[in-house]
């Protein structure tokens, strides 16, 4: 205190301090060794240390400071303050009445302290604009927003579109998180008891048989997985702990032989669901209970005993005598059971896609559709719908979920207007685990200047996480056909992605962050006439000069599939392109067609396909044969050969309006937005503000 020459109020100040410097230098005490690295087992960091009493500089904050104004006034250092970068200084000393030069070099001399300034008297402007929240933030969700926000709740998100119930229910799927691994979940009794009862399900079914691990034979791992079970109204129903094999260790020829199976196709379900809103059909889900454990081994399968399974010993495992979940086998045996039961039961298999069975009699006509343990169930009269369920539950053991809400991740609004499908919940979780919940949104998913490609930049060095990364993508292309072009450009760089290429990825997650809540929109009020719009880019890839085959599919207004891929040869001119694409985009016609008639959906007028290329509908419609069509495949003149059988018809359309643009190349935020608008998506979670 004496040599900073400070006032006497300081000395908390020069105590704190010499204790300090105490804690920084060795001590005798403990034998020469610095107290700072005995306790914390590192060095101190002395770049921060100053003499105390010296003169340092404090940036002025001042609102009203002009350019000539000094930036920094004078003042004493006091020390270092714990937990933080910035030291405590007297603010006293000012620009107005600085310490004199001798006092500067004369470290002997008083420092003279002037009285503390009056504060500033005029007060600060404040702007008169409306204030909006910021665009970044539209589509949080509640949980995510703090009541401490400047703007209110409701302005980040509008649920005026929703009913109350489907509003309740769409936020309770973003609460109570489901633990990622054992350790997290035996935390809680409500986990525990779904373990436990799994446990005995498994029992209950003779799934295994412990006995002592034969020589030689390496088990397969498991591990348990926990979902949380809700009903119509969002509530929780209860906790489910499921035991999942680790299949991947198997090994080919020992313990798994034959491991197809057969799953519902995405544009199926899109179809069965437009299908039976224009026909105004009950939509029902069935959820079959531990659907793969009704399958029958006929291999030795031997896995390691599962975490919290009690009264085993060591060098023990689980022989298995019935399928479970994760191995390679397991749904294949389930579909050969499930499959020849419902034939029992007065079904038909359809020839369009094998998991679509129907049933017809003289009053009402059934459709199952069938995706490894769950079922959507439609139907014109609820007492048949019941009947079905009943011999279900007899065979399997079934729980009725009630109506269709949530399906393999896809979230189904009801109204009486339409049904809205959407990926909400599986868009969000991409976003928070991605670490971009918070990032600045993009008005496009792809910028148009940049054309990717195999180039020399500095490699990605987690290729893992690219790979999951456009994995996730993938299954979010079943109901965004905006980000279909950008995700097949991205996916052909998995076995080297680049720096570049996982900024592209970003790009995308930047924008389904501005619009996670989009979806298709089936109206009930839409024809059943079936049209399609088919596109190429010729020569749209940079490394091989493919062309990009792009194509969508329309049942009245609502759009029920489309496809955006590279085609498999070098087409020597855009017509050629454009006939390749015509020929893909007839072949998804044509199955569309067998697939409306297993439904049992007839209309009068023959599906349109729209093609914005006349030489490409010239050679569809005429036998011409010369030098620049010769060289043609011949399975490209399938189109040709269905126009002729009067399976659909061709007509021309204007490029401005070729909603399979979008699908093809990347675009400008105003053909994309025009072109989006045109393709029936719908964000029901859209902020209902002016100017927003």
């Amino acid at each position: 205190m004496t040599q900073s020459h400070l006032p006497p109020r300081y000395w908390g100040y020069a105590v704190l301090h010499s204790v300090f410097i105490m804690n920084r230098v060795p001590s005798n005490a403990i034998q020469g060794e610095i107290p700072f690295t005995a306790l914390h087992n590192k060095l101190p960091d002395l770049s921060q240390l100053k003499v105390f009493g010296s003169l340092c500089y404090v940036s002025n904050q001042d609102h009203h400071r002009s350019k000539l104004d000094h930036r920094a006034r004078k003042c004493v250092y006091l020390g270092v303050k714990l937990g933080m970068k910035g030291s405590p200084v007297d603010h006293t000393s000012s620009p107005t009445s600085p310490i004199d030069n001798d006092q500067q070099n004369d470290p002997t001399s008083p420092i003279s302290i002037p009285p503390p300034e009056s504060p500033p008297t005029i007060p600060l402007r404040k702007s008169t604009r409306t204030s909006k929240p910021p665009s970044h933030l539209l589509d949080y969700h509640y949980n995510s927003i703090t009541h401490t926000t400047p703007y209110p709740i409701s302005h980040f998100i509008s649920h005026d579109n929703l009913s109350p119930s489907y509003s309740t229910y769409c936020l309770s799927l973003l609460t109570n998180k489901e633990p990622d691994s054992y350790a997290e979940a035996s935390k809680h009794d409500c986990w525990t008891k779904a373990m436990q009862h799994e446990f005995t399900a498994l029992a209950n079914n003779n799934t295994w048989i412990i006995v002592d691990l034969p020589a030689g034979v390496k088990p397969i791992g498991n591990k348990l997985v926990y979902k949380i079970k809700r009903k119509v109204d969002g509530s929780i129903d209860r906790y489910k702990a499921r035991l999942v094999a680790k299949g991947y260790n198997q090994v080919e020829g020992v313990d798994y032989f034959q491991t197809f199976s057969l799953v519902a196709r995405m544009t199926t379900i899109k179809t069965v669901l437009v299908i039976a809103t224009i026909q105004n059909w009950h939509i029902h889900q069935l959820d079959v209970d531990n659907a793969f454990l009704h399958g029958d081994l006929d291999e030795d399968v031997y896995m390691k005993i599962p975490q919290g399974l009690q009264g085993t010993v060591d060098n023990q495992v689980c022989k298995l005598t019935k399928s479970l979940y994760g191995l390679k086998q397991a749904s294949r045996k389930w579909y050969e059971k499930s499959s020849k039961f419902l034939i029992t039961i007065g079904y038909t298999q359809m020839p369009s896609d094998p998991t679509l069975f129907t049933k017809s009699t003289k009053d009402s006509f059934t459709t199952l559709l069938v995706y490894v343990g769950d079922i959507v169930l439609t139907r014109t009269n609820l007492a048949e719908i019941e009947d079905a369920k009943s011999h279900l539950h007899k065979a399997f053991g079934i729980k009725d979920i009630g109506t269709l809400k949530f399906f393999l991740g896809l979230e189904v609004a009801h109204s009486q207007q339409s049904i809205t499908l959407c990926q909400r919940k599986y868009c969000l979780d991409l976003l928070t685990k991605t670490g971009t919940l918070g990032c600045k949104p993009s008005s496009v998913p792809m910028d148009p200047s940049n054309r990717l490609h195999h180039d020399d930049s500095e490699p990605y060095p987690n290729i893992t996480e690219y790979r999951a990364l456009v994995g996730k993508l993938l299954y979010l292309t079943s109901t965004r056909p905006d980000i279909a072009f950008p995700v097949l450009q991205l996916s052909q760089f998995l076995d080297a992605p680049t720096s570049a290429h996982f900024k592209a990825a970003q790009k995308v997650l930047r924008y389904l962050k501005g619009n996670p809540g989009t979806g298709l929109f089936f109206p009930r009020n839409s024809s059943l006439q079936l049209m399609g719009f088919s596109d190429a880019d010729w020569g749209g890839c940079p490394d091989s000069r493919r062309s990009i085959t792009g194509y969508c599919f329309f049942i009245g207004q609502s759009l029920i599939c489309w496809k955006s891929k590279k085609q498999l040869t070098v087409s020597k001119s855009s017509s050629e392109a454009e006939y390749r694409a015509l020929a893909s985009a007839t072949c998804e016609l044509q199955w569309l067609s067998y697939l409306l008639r297993d439904l049992q959906i007839h209309t009068d007028k023959l599906p349109a396909l729209y093609c914005d290329s006349q030489s490409a509908l010239h050679i569809a419609t005429n036998p011409v044969f010369h030098e620049r069509t010769k060289h043609l495949d011949i399975d490209c003149h399938i189109v040709r050969e269905r126009l002729q059988e009067g399976l659909m018809k061709l007509l021309p359309i204007s490029g401005y309006n070729q909603l399979a643009d979008i699908l093809t190349k990347a675009l400008h935020p105003a053909n994309f937005h025009r072109l989006f608008s045109k393709l029936g998506l719908i964000n029901i979670f859209r902020p209902q503000l002016e100017g927003v």
